[in-house]
């Protein structure tokens, strides 16, 4: 395991706090509070920069000509990444002040809307050839609408490509804090940590769910497993974080499914 300094936006890269905390839900994932800076030490970070979006778009492969929605897209680094690529892409955030940023980047022109990947998404069925969900799926207590959703909005044969923690990974932070007792492997726990960007401090609140919950999760809600994968960091992390690297060139942190939507 890597240390859990990463922001995993709805994608993540800060430090953790020593233990988790218990606050009042308006207080966590603000991200309209704190979207610049995290946004520039996302754009940098080993775990977002040189881990996870190198796995989604390698996973992705060739997308010339493909319409994929970017399911909380944050400030649209892999929206950039994959209409660079020929894909044609529009996406959605719950937070206005990460849109506000994606703007900037992707222009007046870009599909971005305000919505909430646990509610009704404003796109007509079969839709999509592709849905790219980077770190957004674990915000959820219940997957089961949000899958449902996406289900429905990509054509049938169509893929979801999602990265989520990897569940190993947060038991054994939670194991490492003396905390197994509170946070048991096999439940679906919701934890908060404390985040340190750019001098801000933000509270992250997630839920962590067993492996074996997520399946039943994707298999319900019509999805076929094509491949489970835990990448190595791209080449480049090597030359960038040497010492990280070195001592650990392989690590646990994300975990990334293909799932194809089953014909109806």
């Amino acid at each position: 395991m890597i240390s859990n300094e990463h922001h995993d936006h709805v994608g993540p890269t800060g430090r953790t706090s020593p233990s988790a905390v218990t606050v009042d839900p308006p207080k966590v994932n603000d991200y309209n509070s704190f979207a610049e800076a995290y946004t520039a030490e996302n754009e940098t970070n080993l775990n977002n920069a040189y881990y996870e979006r190198p796995a989604m778009l390698a996973l992705a492969g060739d997308v010339a000509g493909r319409r994929i929605l970017d399911a909380g897209c944050g400030s649209g680094p892999l929206f950039a990444a994959l209409r660079d690529r020929g894909a044609i892409v529009s996406g959605f955030d719950a937070s206005a002040g990460m849109l506000e940023l994606a703007r900037r980047r992707l222009g007046d022109g870009a599909d971005l809307r305000v919505a909430d990947l646990g509610g009704p998404l404003p796109y007509a069925d079969d839709t999509f050839d592709d849905v790219v969900a980077s770190l957004v799926l674990h915000y959820l207590e219940d997957w089961g609408p949000a899958l449902a959703e996406l289900r429905r909005i990509l054509r049938p044969g169509g893929r979801l490509i999602a990265s989520v923690d990897h569940p190993f990974a947060i038991n054994l932070i939670h194991r490492e804090a003396g905390r197994e007792g509170e946070y048991n492997y096999f439940d679906t726990t919701n934890w908060t940590q404390e985040w340190t960007m750019g001098g801000q401090t933000a509270l992250v609140s997630r839920w962590h769910r067993p492996l074996h919950a997520m399946i039943e999760a994707f298999i319900g809600a019509g999805f076929r497993i094509t491949v489970v994968s835990e990448p190595d960091p791209d080449p480049a992390a090597r030359e960038l974080f040497p010492e990280v690297i070195a001592a650990k060139p392989r690590f646990l942190c994300f975990l990334f499914f293909v799932l194809q939507a089953d014909w109806a």
